[in-house]
């Protein structure tokens, strides 16, 4: 399937049974969930998806499980996030035997690479598949950053790049990306409490974290923001943005997974080292995701300006 880089595109959880193997059933519940929302794509594996907690196998089966969920309705997406060049060349073409339709990019992780070695990992696993590729360029968490002039280089050389999930918290970036870029790389916002901003500078879709919770309100807010209708858009965002807060944090997994309890649409379990929430810090997530349903919008009609 060809990737259009556009739209909500969901980097979903990771569900676990109470015995921590992978809960293909709840899963299940919550990729419906998304498509019957309206989202474009789905993403897994990546850091909401504890990507870093699953072998191989897990990896290719969520992959597998989630091709035959969408029925062709949206691309399934995999991350790559690993340790050597060689691993995430081995995790493109599984990939795509897997029937994925393409691949989100790190950098390489737990080696802090320069620019030049950077490029030629990028360079090494694009030129190893056809599949498309979103560079996620994230330097806040992950310490690398992919500047302008390396994009330079591997859109020129690589031309199943296609696209970057914009993570650098500047959102003056995206006017530097189309300035120099046109329309050859398109952008999509990586960081929910910047998605709105994001898209009304230009990016032409959002990675989002709480849509894992929230799924309709995340499209419309998608949906009204490309059809103009702002003042309806900010409207929803604003209602959203303390759910939103619980993404640009260290627990990121467990505040969504728990909101996603909240909504039905998920579980609580993660895989260690993670445990759920205790304490006083689940109180104070608990109190801001039980303000946010009661408090829930009644959405317009989004669907229609999809």
């Amino acid at each position: 399937m060809k990737i259009n880089w556009k739209g909500v595109m969901p980097a979903v959880t990771t569900k676990f049974t109470e015995k921590d193997n992978l809960d293909l059933n709840m899963f299940a519940v919550n990729i419906h969930a998304q498509l019957e929302a309206g989202v474009h794509g789905i993403i897994l594996g990546g850091t909401l998806g504890e990507a870093s907690t699953l072998s191989h196998k897990e990896k290719r089966t969520l992959v597998t499980e989630t091709v035959k969920i969408v029925k062709g309705k949206v691309p399934v997406i995999i991350n790559i996030a690993e340790p050597s060049t060689q691993a995430a060349i081995h995790v493109a073409l599984h990939a795509k035997e897997d029937g994925a339709s393409g691949l989100m990019m790190l950098p390489p992780m737990r080696y802090k690479a320069d620019e030049r070695e950077t490029i030629q990992f990028f360079k090494s696993v694009a030129n190893s598949t056809d599949l498309p590729i979103m560079i996620y360029n994230n330097p806040v968490d992950y310490g690398i950053e992919v500047t302008l002039d390396m994009f330079a280089e591997l859109l020129k050389e690589c031309p199943n790049i296609q696209a970057v999930k914009e993570s650098t918290r500047d959102i003056s970036n995206i006017t530097r990306i189309k300035n120099h870029f046109g329309d050859r790389m398109a952008i999509l916002s990586g960081v929910d409490t910047l998605a709105l901003e994001s898209m009304l500078m230009g990016a032409e879709g959002w990675v989002a974290g709480l849509v894992c919770a929230f799924p309709k309100e995340t499209v419309a807010i998608y949906a009204l923001a490309k059809a103009g209708k702002i003042k309806e858009a900010l409207e929803i965002y604003r209602w959203f943005l303390p759910l939103l807060e619980l993404d640009i944090n260290t627990k990121l997994v467990q505040n969504i997974k728990l909101a996603e309890v909240a909504t039905g649409i998920g579980t609580e379990y993660v895989r260690e080292p993670r445990l759920p929430l205790a304490g006083k810090e689940r109180e104070k997530v608990l109190r801001i995701i039980k303000k946010g349903i009661k408090t829930r919008p009644t959405l317009p009609d989004y669907k229609r300006y999809l």
